[in-house]
């Protein structure tokens, strides 16, 4: 497995994701919280597996969008050893917005 690391915000989304689909199901929010998991790892093996976004913003991140979880996606820097992944945004969230929030 390919080594990452979540900063402080995208260990917050990950708790606040969790803790909403908990309330319906704890089960669904393992199944969720693991596959987001994976997807960080899966961008840790190749960090030029996810895409950019000009539209987003102008920093070197990148995208990967969760394929079983599509309404996840993980933001993380490529360029970054281990990964850093800076956030994890469900599709409903202002992404610009979060985005100004990462360091």
């Amino acid at each position: 497995m390919s080594a990452y690391a979540l900063t402080p915000l995208a260990k917050a989304d990950l708790f606040d994701i969790w803790s909403y689909i908990a309330e319906n199901s704890e089960d669904a929010a393992d199944l969720v919280e693991r596959a987001i998991y994976d997807a960080c790892a899966f961008a840790a093996e190749a960090p030029m597996r996810g895409h950019s976004r000009p539209d987003l913003t102008t920093r070197s991140l990148r995208f990967w969008t969760l394929t079983r979880y599509p309404n996840y996606t993980v933001v993380y820097r490529p360029e970054t050893a281990p990964l850093e992944v800076v956030a994890i945004l469900h599709g409903k969230r202002n992404v610009r917005r979060v985005l100004k929030q990462c360091p």
